[in-house]
């Protein structure tokens, strides 16, 4: 099972920076896109499907925002929209998929650059995340949970981390939680391969030399429960790939 985890900000406009010809380039069984900002009759999903690729979307009440979808050649034998918390639900945040004795989550963390109201609805949800994946992993202990996380970890996982401590994704709040998600029972998987520093998912916009100069964040993961880890057999992250300001991240498991 080969899966990418790629937040496209803006799925129409990543199909315009070439995403169709990437995606027939045979990246992944398995794509999972955020912030799609869009709904499935807004695209045409016919080049998708010929590429043989199922495509699953849930997408936000409010029109252009937020947003996930998974792209599939590995028929599910379900698919779940949302995680039934409310105000995640409204924001098109969540989409699961089950392979067998397997669940995919992808899951679009909120950001909470916009100021102190967002960043208080990004605590909330992560609390409430943490809840479900507790309850979760009872039901369902081999657990994928891929997406853009919007939370660099640790100092290595960010380009100028004493400039940006203070920065929404990289709070000590944030960091904390991520800290705990990793000590309940959940595997960063790059990092269990790549202990290399200068290894990131996302720059920002504002300044295009910052991509070129790899001033970035790791901010895009995709993380197993234990009961995966003897499963995992490549991990990546493909800078090179630009359709966003982010780029995609990559796990191969196993049988």
């Amino acid at each position: 099972m080969r899966i990418v985890s790629y937040n496209v900000n803006g799925i129409r406009a990543a199909l315009k920076k070439g995403l169709l010809d990437w995606m027939a380039t045979d990246p992944a069984d398995i794509i999972c896109l955020q912030e799609t900002k869009a709904r499935p009759e807004d695209v045409d999903t016919a080049p998708i499907n010929l590429l043989g690729y199922e495509d699953y979307w849930f997408s936000a009440q409010k029109k252009g925002y937020s947003g996930v979808a998974v792209f599939t050649k590995i028929k599910p034998d379900q698919v779940i929209m949302g995680n039934g918390h409310g105000p995640s639900d409204e924001e098109g945040r969540v989409i699961q998929l089950d392979f067998g004795s397997i669940r995919l989550i992808n899951a679009y963390f909120p950001s909470g650059t916009s100021g102190e109201e967002r960043q208080s609805f990004k605590y909330e949800w992560l609390n409430e995340c943490s809840s479900w994946l507790e309850k979760l992993k009872k039901k369902h202990p081999q657990l994928i949970l891929c997406g853009d996380y919007n939370i660099a970890h640790q100092e290595i996982d960010i380009h100028d981390p004493k400039g940006n401590k203070n920065s929404s994704g990289f709070q000590p709040e944030e960091r904390a939680w991520m800290t705990r998600f990793f000590e309940s029972g959940w595997i960063d998987t790059f990092r269990l391969q790549h202990p290399e520093p200068h290894q990131y998912t996302w720059w920002s916009q504002r300044f295009p030399s910052v991509r070129l100069q790899n001033k970035g964040w790791r901010i895009d993961y995709i993380n197993v429960t234990t009961p995966l880890e003897k499963k995992i057999k490549k991990t990546a992250i493909w800078p090179a790939i630009k359709h966003s300001d982010h780029c995609p991240v990559f796990l191969e498991l196993t049988k």
